[in-house]
């Protein structure tokens, strides 16, 4: 696990917990915390006892987190659990994790990520994929999961089977997650971006949770338009999505807890670094370069992007100081 923090943790959580040898690549207090307590993940009903439906543990003696990948040795599988511009500081950590028949499982939201890991990995090492949960380091080793499957998506980049998907999605079901292993796996990852990109970026123009979000009738409306523009970038990139997608995905929305906030939002709110260009972003240049006009998302875009801009200027200004 190369990240082991709402992603990471969580799925490695599961994998560890069923007993398969898993390695966190973590740092700091977080790295601390793992090899003296060990993990714990507090699930939507609350609770953390390990095999109970509101979240599980992990002793420390069960887990291998060390903030060395040298010190972790070879894998079968890595799961990229980092935040999309967290990839460049991210990729020269697989080298010594690498070995003949590695594959790297790419978890990033948006659908540029994979040709990123792909030109420092090689294409075929590269297992495209997803994560359907609302998950977040809420503290040093503790993970807070607030809804969501607990499922990952993933496939070959050609969409063949292959034995080592399907050990994966074995080992995966074996654990208490979801594994899904989709006909299209690109298509899969463009249906996740129509869904995350508008709820990230309007609810983080608006600090609301997708329950206000959802129940205001303009923007239920912001939030069908941002999807519908999405659905055509991808058409126009070579993906067809189903015709009643941002109907489906606005019943989605409709069943997620209330409270529930996107990374991007939670990030922009702290006035942390963002994945605001490979989520909003993205669709507007890959719009641009498509030429299919993109208005919503260009005007989440532009005022997000200005948020970041000044909350960059902080930070350089506090590190100076």
């Amino acid at each position: 696990m190369v990240g082991a923090g709402g992603i990471g943790g969580y799925f490695g959580g599961r994998l560890a917990a069923a007993g398969h040898d898993v390695r966190f690549i973590a740092r700091g207090r977080h790295l601390e915390a793992l090899r003296r307590d060990g993990l714990t993940v507090e699930g939507p009903a609350g609770g953390a006892a390990a095999g109970s439906p509101g979240g599980f543990s992990v002793p420390a003696d069960a887990l291998h987190a060390t903030g060395d990948p040298a010190e972790a040795g070879p894998a079968d599988f890595i799961l990229l659990g980092v935040k999309t511009w967290q990839l460049p500081d991210a990729l020269p950590l697989l080298k010594p994790l690498m070995k003949d028949g590695t594959a790297v499982l790419t978890t990033q939201n948006g659908v540029e990520a994979p040709a990123e890991v792909a030109e420092a990995v090689g294409r075929d090492a590269v297992l495209p994929g997803s994560a359907k949960i609302i998950t977040y380091l809420e503290g040093p080793g503790r993970i807070r999961h607030v809804g969501g499957l607990g499922s990952l998506t993933f496939g070959e980049w050609n969409n063949r089977p292959s034995e080592r998907v399907g050990a994966l999605r074995e080992a995966l079901d074996g654990a208490g997650a979801t594994a899904v292993v989709p006909q299209d796996i690109w298509a899969e990852l463009w249906a996740k971006f129509l869904f995350v990109a508008p709820f990230g970026g309007l609810g983080a123009v608006t600090d609301a949770p997708i329950g206000a979000l959802r129940s205001r009738p303009g923007t239920r409306r912001l939030l069908a338009d941002a999807m519908t523009e999405i659905q055509e970038v991808a058409r126009a990139t070579g993906t067809v999505l189903p015709e009643d997608i941002v109907a489906t995905t606005l019943d989605f929305v409709d069943q997620q807890p209330a409270e529930g906030t996107s990374s991007l939002q939670r990030d922009i709110a702290a006035g942390l670094p963002s994945e605001l260009e490979a989520w909003t972003g993205a669709v507007v240049h890959l719009g641009a370069r498509h030429s299919v006009p993109t208005p919503v998302n260009g005007f989440l875009h532009q005022v997000l992007g200005l948020r970041e801009a000044r909350a960059a200027e902080r930070r350089a200004e506090a590190g100076a100081a």
